[in-house]
């Protein structure tokens, strides 16, 4: 693929924000400066293929996405900033129009001529696209020196690729993605947003924590000493691939899930629940574990509705926490799909504004910079969320072909959910797997559930107690996720 970068400049906020602005990073914020930038890549096909045509194109589409990045940045100001720390190392986000260093937000503008939309939405990895994607093994400590979000705009043969990269210490999903509909709703002639963001942190979390932190370590490398001991081994070859699961594979799942009573009469199993224990047991099936062998099941879940006092859903920056819960390899081969599914939904019900609060204490006493290997043995972790409406990102010139994560932050057992383009609750799953799993995975008929798609196309079908609910959802909560009080993840 040959991609030529056009030109590479800054955005500020369109009306400069008037004096010196600090916000001191949370809790829920630093465990992450040792993650790499969040990527996020959308693609979109244009109709109107004379708007590719130069100078159209640079004066019409990109200036368009400038100006309305710039005016966008006046309400989301901290993007356009910088990460600072002080003499005792506490580290905040600051933004001061007048500081020479802090320069916006990067905008690259590039060509590949040769690329279609349809040559990159056949890509199941991420190496295709990874150069239409900016900040690639980018450390978010590096946010000291660099932009805080960096964008590249690519112009293919028949559509644009928009390529990001957010510091994760800065913002977690939800922010993310209520950025990227602020930025969309501009571009496409609204005069403000219709959300503001709220960027008071300190009422989330008013602590300050001292980190000595200046080169933290790969978040790819072990923390456990396990790498030191054996230096001669080989990491295991990694593979990543996107599992579609349609609407009726959703639902299929979900009734299965549903279809055992459970005896602690506790709430019927939400989509993500079934869908989760779903990945979870067959991945574990596919990695082939004694049936001793522990297997951990990560999330990332959104703490804004679960803190006390509740935060605002349009609270910016991070508000995420990571919910641990296992189980013996045996036990998940042994049992149905209810047996994950509750210990999943055990986890998250108990996850409260308490034992939040106690995380946060103990962290605080013994800060400790999240590794991607802290995920678990065996593990099988969550990010992003279908609840994001990530399809509704239209700048102007139509709804995004296909939505996706960079390759940044990607591990053995990593996997990121997304809205699927189908609608209804199909959920398209992106994860990372060594080779040798994946290749049993994608044969598992039982776990692409295949022969009943074909076979039972267009039936109805029940929740566990044999009745059709009429929205379709066995919990009857309209969003079908974690246990319906909206909360996604990261």
């Amino acid at each position: 693929m040959k991609i030529k970068i056009m030109s590479k400049t800054h955005v500020k906020p369109t009306k400069p924000v008037l004096g010196k602005k600090q916000f001191h990073l949370t809790t829920f914020d630093l465990p992450y400066l040792a993650f790499y930038y969040n990527q996020k890549f959308l693609l979109y096909k244009f109709q109107n293929l004379l708007d590719l045509e130069e100078p159209t194109f640079q004066n019409e589409v990109v200036e368009n996405l400038k100006d309305g990045l710039g005016l966008v940045l006046e309400d989301f100001y901290q993007l356009a900033g910088k990460l600072a720390k002080d003499d005792e190392g506490v580290f905040r986000v600051e933004y001061d129009a007048e500081d020479s260093e802090i320069n916006g937000v990067e905008f690259s503008v590039a060509h590949a001529a040769d690329v279609t939309v349809d040559d990159l939405t056949a890509e199941d990895g991420t190496a295709k696209f990874k150069e239409l994607v900016p900040y690639n093994g980018i450390l978010n400590l590096e946010g000291l020196s660099r932009p805080l979000l960096a964008v590249q705009v690519t112009k293919l043969k028949d559509g644009l690729a928009m390529g990001l990269a957010f510091n994760h210490a800065v913002l977690d999903g939800t922010s993310t993605w209520h950025f990227m509909s602020s930025w969309a709703e501009i571009c496409r002639g609204a005069q403000s947003i219709s959300t503001q963001p709220f960027l008071d942190r300190s009422k989330a979390r008013d602590t300050r924590v001292k980190l000595d932190l200046t080169a933290p370590k790969d978040p790819n490398e072990t923390s456990n000493g396990e790498d030191a001991a054996n230096p001669t081994v080989e990491p295991p070859q990694l593979v990543e691939k996107i599992f579609r699961f349609s609407d009726f594979a959703v639902h299929t799942i979900k009734s299965r899930a549903n279809s055992v009573i459970p005896s602690d009469s506790s709430k019927p199993f939400s989509t993500f629940q079934s869908l989760t224990s779903h990945i979870w047991r067959h991945v574990t099936l596919a990695r082939g574990l004694k049936p001793e062998d522990i297997t951990i099941f990560t999330v990332f879940a959104d703490c804004r509705r679960r803190v006390d006092p509740p935060m605002p859903e349009e609270y910016f920056g991070n508000l995420i926490q990571a919910i641990f819960t296992g189980t013996a390899a045996g036990l998940l081969a042994a049992h149905g799909p209810e047996f994950g599914a509750s210990v999943i939904q055990k986890a998250i019900a108990a996850h409260d504004a308490s034992v939040i609060d106690a995380r946060n204490d103990e962290w605080e006493k013994s800060p400790k910079i999240f590794q991607f290997k802290d995920a678990g043995v065996n593990c099988v972790a969550v990010g992003s969320s279908p609840r994001f409406r990530v399809y509704e990102v239209d700048f102007g010139f139509g709804k995004p072909e296909t939505v996706r994560s960079g390759s940044n932050n990607r591990f053995n057992g990593m996997m990121y959910l997304y809205q699927g383009k189908a609608g209804g609750i199909s959920i398209d799953v992106e994860i990372t797997l060594e080779a040798s799993v994946m290749e049993k995975l994608v044969k598992s008929k039982e776990f692409l559930l295949s022969e009943e798609e074909e076979e039972d196309d267009g039936k109805k079908l029940t929740n566990g107690n044999g009745h059709v609910n009429g929205n379709g959802h066995v919990n009857g909560n309209g969003n079908g996720y974690v246990n319906g009080n909206g909360n996604g993840f990261v």
